[in-house]
């Protein structure tokens, strides 16, 4: 009985979370303080001893850098320096955005697709690239380098193998999904792109780079709903602040612009500047620590910003508005739950349950495929924090390589974000510069459904292969 309400409540806070405007992260909390006392004997200290501190570091800590980051425009330096390489060469811009998307990503950006997209749509209607293919060049870099180290999505996982006492290849996590992500971009360009490579037109650097000037500092070019916090849902690529598939929609109807960088940031100079290059030295610096020396991410990037917002305090008094907090109430709200589930033996349960299929490549197949189903229309780093501890049982056994495994649910999790009910999806979607745009948003749908479909299999195979080898 117990395993029973324990699971029909998850299933009720995560169907109201995806529904309803409310956070899944106030539910999950609400559900592990009745749950646990009443349910599974557990004393009310325990429970709020479960509460996973070192994530909540790991997502500030992340989140503030990087807000720091837009607000003194280091990374609209960034994006334009790149941009102005590619003069005007359509196939070079396609593929500059998916790089650009990554590594933004990469160093910590989990607004990157919002502050790509209000800039590469209006390009791809000026450079008749077709707007779904840049669109989703965009989310694949973006969603492929979602499991850096020194990312939220990337931490989260690192942090939670740790405590789960399982070693993986961090280097290699962060690979993985990055070269499906890669593999599916190829294939999208090959089927809609390759033209580019025949009808190209050169321009000058410095008119594409006025481009990027303009849409970046304008009105409803520059950003539309869910660019910062998404309407329904938070920074966090494709975590919903509990809107879901609801919210999403409601707030392409509402359409309100906001700009891609902070207020503070108008007026600047332009270039290279000292808190500018402090910056990026701050961010490399965070990048070498944690793929080398195995720094604890959340406390490096706490200490950076904490240099960074001592050294100009007036100029970055407008970045503590960046951090997720829909996300780390999110992430802390479940995790503790599912902390929870695994004291009571429910999370053992379904593990064993899920060992018990007989083939343990099925066991991960449905797995993914339940994780890709689940996430397109939910929250994906919700989603992680459910399959994960599901996953343990089956880690453990050590048929499949915890790394393999690992990488192809975190894969499936996200690379479904390209949905026009994720953050990512309407970004795209709103930002589009087309003249049908209920039309675009079917075309984004069955897109969605195609990687719905392909990714399992694609990860599934993947798994098999690194198994075989």
């Amino acid at each position: 009985m117990t395993y029973l309400i324990s699971l029909l409540a998850l299933a009720a806070l995560f169907a109201l979370g995806t529904a309803t405007p409310v956070n899944m992260g106030v539910l999950a909390f609400a559900a592990a303080f009745t749950i646990g006392p009443l349910l599974s004997d557990m004393p009310l200290d325990d429970v709020v001893g479960s509460f996973p501190a070192n994530i909540f570091v790991v997502i500030v800590g992340i989140t503030l850098l990087f807000g720091i980051a837009r607000t003194n425009g280091t990374v609209d330096l960034i994006v334009t320096g790149l941009l102005r390489l590619v003069r005007g060469r359509r196939w070079a811009i396609v593929w500059l955005m998916f790089v650009l998307g990554a590594v933004l990503m990469a160093l910590g950006a989990v607004l990157a697709v919002g502050m790509l997209a209000p800039i590469a749509m209006p390009i791809a209607r000026k450079h008749k690239i077709d707007p779904l293919l840049m669109g989703m060049m965009i989310s694949h870099g973006v969603l492929g380098a979602a499991f850096s180290p020194i990312n939220l999505y990337g931490a989260f996982i690192n942090g939670w193998l740790d405590d789960a006492g399982l070693h993986a290849d961090s280097l290699a996590l962060f690979l993985i999904p990055l070269g499906l992500n890669f593999l599916i971009a190829l294939v999208l360009f090959l089927l809609r792109g390759r033209h580019l490579l025949h009808e190209d037109t050169t321009e000058e650097a410095e008119e594409v780079g006025e481009e990027v000037g303009e849409d970046a500092d304008s009105g409803p070019a520059a950003a539309s709903s869910g660019s910062g916090p998404v309407a329904g849902a938070d920074a966090a690529g494709g975590v919903p602040t509990g809107g879901g598939a609801g919210t999403g929609v409601a707030s392409l109807v509402t359409g309100a612009a906001v700009p891609v960088r902070e207020a503070g940031a108008a007026g600047e100079k332009p270039g290279l500047t000292p808190i500018r290059a402090l910056t990026l030295v701050g961010l490399v610096g965070l990048l070498l620590s944690a793929a080398f020396y195995d720094l604890d991410v959340g406390i490096s990037s706490m200490c950076i910003a904490a240099v960074l917002l001592v050294v100009a305090p007036r100029r970055h008094k407008e970045a503590i508005n960046n951090i997720t907090w829909s996300a780390v109430l999110l992430v802390c709200g479940m995790l503790t739950y599912m902390n929870v589930l695994e004291a009571n033996g429910t999370l053992k349960y379904l593990g064993d349950a899920a060992a018990d299929l007989g083939s343990p490549y099925l066991t991960a197949f449905v797995l993914c495929l339940a994780v890709a189903a689940i996430s397109a229309i939910g929250s994906s780093i919700g989603t992680l924090g459910i399959v994960l501890p599901l996953a343990a049982p089956i880690l453990a056994q050590g048929d499949l390589g915890v790394t393999a495994l690992v990488a192809a649910l975190a894969f499936c999790t996200v690379v479904v974000d390209v949905s026009p009910f994720s953050s990512n999806g309407v970004m795209v979607l709103v930002n589009a510069q087309v003249d049908d745009r209920d039309a675009f948003q079917r075309r984004l749908l069955r897109y969605c459904a195609a990687i719905v479909g392909v990714a399992p299999v694609l990860a599934t195979a993947f798994v098999l292969v690194t198994a075989v080898l």
